[in-house]
This record gives C-alpha cells, sequence and structure tokens, in this order.
C-alpha cells in the first residue's frame, strides 16, 4: 500500500561527484568547489536530488583525499570553507542537497591527532590510534598485511610501539573503541550537520568495530553498537541520510545496518556484485568474463532480502569502480545503448541510485600503456604483490585498465575541445581520449542521447510510488541474457525487460509478462505490448506499465 510520508531521499536520485576530476574552475588542473557549483544548474536538469561529495577536507591527498589531515577544513585546491557553505546553499536553491563523504576508519598520519599520538604515550591523541607493542620476537604484533600493499603495522621510535593501518602506513587506524575518540568524531559530525548538509555517505563504515587482538576487522564485535551510539549523537531527529559503505556486508546481515527499527544507517553500498566477477586468487586484478546469472542472482537476493526491512543502494559505479559500461555493457559499438540499458535496469529497481560522474553521457574506461599514467595508490602498493604471485605485467596492466579505479577519476568530459573542458591548465591525471567524441555538450545536444535517459528515470522516480514502494518480483532468473523483473503497487504493475547481449535474441516471454500497456522508457523503440514471443534488439531495454 502506498505511503505518503517517505523520506525524501527514497524519491530521490543520487549523484557523486569526485571533486578532483569534476571540473577545475581556476585552471590548476585539480577539480574545485566553485567548478562544482558551476554545474549546479547541469545537474538540477538532470534530475538530481542530492549530491554525495567524496573528500573535500583538507588532506596530503596520498588517498586523494580519504587520508583527513583536519576534518573541519578544506582543503586548498578545492577552495575554502566559504565556498562550501555557498555550495551548500547554492545546491539547495535548486532542491539539491549535499552528502559529504565521512572517513573515520582512519586519519593521515599528517593528522594532528597523530602527530600528538606519535611523540608521547602520555598524550590523550596517543589512545585515538590503535597501538601495540612488539611481538616475542621484537617485530610486529602479527603478520596482518595493508589493503593497499606491505604490512600494517608500523613502528614508531619515539613512543616504541607499532600503530596499526590496514590501508596504508599514510592512513593509521582510528580506535572506535576509545569513547574520548568517538566523542570528537560525533562532535565533529554535528558540526558539519549544522552546516546545512544533507547527510553523510560513511567510508568503510564496517571496519569501526574491529578487534585488531582476535583479527576480527570487518563486522567487529562493537559495530552495531557504535553505529547506534553514532546515531544518538547525531542522525536522530534530523532530516537527512546515511549511507554506510562495506565491503563485508552481505543480504544476511545488511538489515543489521539499515532495518527500520536499529537505529542505525538508512541504506548501505554493497559490492556483492561487484566482488563476483573478481578472480578468486588475483581478485580484480584479473576478472572474470561477465555472467550475467551469476550477476542477476546477487542483486535479486539483495532486494529480496531488504524487500520489508531496509533499503537497497543501487549502483555499479563509483570513485573505485571502472566504468559501468565497459564491463558490463559494450563500450564500442553499442556503447550509447548499452549505456541506457544499464540505467534503465538499475534504476527501476527498489531502492535509491546513485549516478557517478560521467555515467550519464556513458563514459568509458581509459586504456593507459604505462604504469606511470597510474595515479591510484592501490596500483603503485599491489604492483611487487601481484608480481611476486606470478602475475605476468601485461595481465597486471590489463587488470588495471579494465578494473583499477583511475577509471573514474581521469576528468569529467565536458566538451570536445582542450582537456576535455574540465580545466584551462595540465589536468593532474589524463584525460581519455575519446572525449573529443564522448562528452556532456555532444550528449546534450541529441536528444537520444544517454543523458536524456538519465533525465526520464529521475523523472518517473519523482512522480511514480510504484518505482519507489512498489514490490520487486524478479522475472528469469536462470535466463543467460535476459534481466527482468516486475514492480507493483496498488494495482499498478509495471515490468523491466533487458538484452544484455551484443545479439538480436528472441526471447520466450513467461505468461505473467505477457500483456499491452504504456512505454515508460525504452532504448531501442518505444513498445506498448510485450508479446509471448518478444524480438529484442542488442542491448534493447524497456519499462513497461500495463494497462
Amino acid at each position: 500500500m502506498q505511503r505518503d510520508d517517505l523520506p525524501w531521499w527514497k524519491k530521490a536520485t543520487g549523484y557523486q561527484v569526485y571533486p578532483r576530476s569534476f571540473c577545475d574552475s581556476d585552471g590548476d588542473g585539480i577539480g574545485d568547489i566553485p567548478g562544482i557549483i558551476s554545474k549546479l544548474d547541469y545537474l538540477a536538469e538532470l534530475g538530481i536530488g542530492f549530491i554525495w561529495l567524496s573528500p573535500v577536507y583538507r588532506s596530503p591527498m596520498r588517498d586523494n583525499g580519504y587520508d583527513i589531515a583536519d576534518y573541519r577544513d578544506i582543503a586548498p585546491e578545492f577552495g575554502t570553507l566559504d565556498d562550501f557553505d555557498r555550495l551548500v546553499t547554492e545546491a539547495r536553491t535548486r532542491d539539491i542537497g549535499i552528502v559529504m563523504d565521512l572517513v573515520v576508519n582512519h586519519t593521515s598520519n599528517e593528522h594532528d591527532w597523530f602527530k600528538k599520538a606519535c611523540a608521547s604515550r602520555e598524550a590523550p591523541e596517543h589512545a585515538f590510534y590503535i597501538w601495540r607493542d612488539p611481538g616475542p620476537d621484537g617485530g610486529p604484533p602479527n603478520d596482518r598485511t595493508a589493503i593497499f600493499g606491505g604490512p600494517a603495522w608500523h613502528w614508531v621510535e619515539a613512543v616504541g610501539q607499532y600503530y596499526f593501518a590496514y590501508f596504508s602506513a599514510h592512513q593509521p587506524d582510528l580506535d572506535w573503541q576509545n569513547p574520548d575518540l568517538r566523542a570528537e568524531i560525533y562532535d565533529m559530525m554535528n558540526w558539519w550537520l549544522d552546516r546545512g548538509i544533507a547527510g553523510f555517505r560513511m567510508d568503510v563504515v564496517s571496519l569501526l568495530g574491529k578487534d585488531v587482538d582476535t583479527d576480527r576487522l570487518e563486522e567487529g564485535p562493537y559495530l552495531h553498537e557504535y553505529l547506534q551510539e553514532m546515531h544518538r549523537q547525531t542522525l536522530a531527529g534530523r532530516d537527512v541520510v546515511s549511507v554506510g559503505e562495506s565491503w563485508a556486508v552481505t543480504p544476511r546481515t545488511a538489515p543489521l545496518y539499515c532495518g527500520r527499527d536499529r537505529g542505525e544507517l538508512d541504506m548501505v553500498f554493497q559490492f556483492n556484485h561487484v566482488g563476483q566477477g573478481w578472480d578468486e586468487t588475483f581478485g580484480k586484478w584479473k576478472p572474470k568474463p561477465f555472467d550475467l546469472v551469476r550477476f542477476k542472482r546477487v542483486l535479486f537476493d539483495w532486494q529480496r532480502a531488504l524487500t520489508d526491512d531496509g533499503w537497497n543502494s543501487l549502483f555499479l559505479s563509483n570513485h573505485d569502480l571502472p566504468r559501468q559500461v565497459s564491463v558490463y555493457g559494450d563500450d564500442g559499438r553499442w556503447r550509447v545503448r548499452s549505456a541506457k540499458m544499464l540505467a534503465i535496469v538499475m534504476h527501476l529497481m527498489k531502492g535509491t541510485p546513485f549516478v557517478y560522474q560521467g555515467e550519464e553521457i556513458g563514459m568509458t574506461n581509459v586504456v593507459f600503456e604505462r604504469l606511470d599514467q597510474f595515479r591510484d595508490l592501490e596500483i603503485e602498493g599491489r604492483y611487487a604483490e601481484m608480481m611476486a604471485q606470478g602475475l605476468a605485467m601485461e595481465d597486471f596492466l590489463a587488470g588495471a585498465n579494465l578494473s583499477g579505479r583511475d577509471n573514474a577519476r581521469v576528468p569529467m568530459q565536458w566538451t570536445g575541445g582542450p582537456q576535455a573542458g574540465f580545466t584551462t591548465g595540465t589536468p593532474w591525471i589524463e584525460v581519455n581520449p575519446n572525449h573529443a567524441e564522448i562528452n556532456v555538450a555532444a550528449d546534450r545536444a541529441d536528444p537520444d542521447g544517454v543523458s536524456a535517459t538519465y533525465r526520464t528515470l529521475a523523472g518517473l522516480r519523482r512522480r511514480m510510488p510504484v518505482i519507489v514502494q512498489g514490490h520487486f518480483a524478479p522475472v528469469t532468473e536462470d535466463d543467460p541474457r535476459v534481466f527482468a523483473y516486475t514492480r507493483e503497487l496498488d494495482g499498478e504493475r509495471l515490468a523491466v525487460i533487458a538484452n544484455f547481449s551484443a545479439e538480436a535474441i528472441v526471447f520466450q516471454t513467461p505468461d505473467e509478462l505477457v500483456g499491452e500497456g504504456e512505454c515508460l522508457v525504452a532504448n531501442a523503440g518505444q513498445r506498448t505490448a510485450i508479446e509471448a514471443r518478444l524480438e529484442l534488439a542488442p542491448y534493447e531495454a524497456f519499462a513497461l506499465r500495463y494497462r
């Protein structure tokens, strides 16, 4: 039954901005907050309801801002606090909220807290981080390795202890078991919320409850206790959204984060559908061929798990992932059509859709030929490790080009002109050469461009309760080429059908899908009926509302 009291973020379409690569206003080659402000009309026209802003805090940028040196200041290359306040105000006038990235599993090793922590064991800030004495042999407490390569424990002579850094030596982990540390974080969160932001996306949130002594890092023993406390101290009573990121969450554990009575988060970013395509030994550096059945199984399991309690986040792209059309679609002949297909399939499921900058024009992966073209800390850290495990250099480069994070971080392609219209200077990372053909100006000039489909989908979500609240039912789960499902609410019913292949196929339609109606959105011609024998063009997708 339709509800009229839904939170605003269930009816909104989110958009992730990676500030460093979005729009440079001053010609220094680095995107900035004034550049974002200059594109707010574009985002409003696209139908965006809120912007998730990747970190803009003061940082040495070893990990492009995910290593924070000051939680209450803006990195000079991005602008000032006044610029940020203007962004919030200007966005609000366009009915767009600003969602900040909350990175509180770790700080930068240049944060003032960590500098004091390294100077003396007696400093209060020493207890803000995870320290351990040497092991019995005088070395690290254990052999835990870091996400970005190398050891996770690092020696500081001045205090005679090792600190724990799960991502890199430049990103020491905070000790969430310290109530004083938690109080500092909550105070900082309230400081930003009082500035008018629309909520937080919480980086690697499932690591906050870790216990390093028992090696329980993901979804550790204290996680939900801390998230509930965080909610009470910061989010409760505010009309904001909270999204937690977790590489460990499963359909079974997700309701613990975002169940309606949990008092923790509104939704989680999960990556089960991403990881299912990775190699068991070499991970994303040697991805498996795309398998639609396996892919559908994960997404459908998540729809079922949160059908009555909790809420899904819907996405295929972000700053850590490759370009979705290059992974799940066809970035050659069928780029435009398959980019639209992916949007139709994802945005019409139950949950809140998130668009990553450039996705809405079908931006593709970039091809780098040399290691020195990459800027990603992860590639720098994992290269030697992958070589030691026996991965060939050409295979590592191929994997980095297909799955590496820099694919999402090359500059936004605004025009076909110099540097894609991103900057008048030299960009911090190379622009994809295909910007001459793939850019915002060209796509918007085409009434049948990729962004036109995104505008249609955002509008449908705002207008149609069945898309927001309707029951989700998967169809043909074992079909290796067709992705199909239905949505239904108060007697209104729609079907979504997509051909995930580069070939024209004949789909033997299940009886429950056969019928006539109104075509809501399509990428290969309007459909007014679904026949028992349905001929689908390559990468065709459409949604039909039954009469």
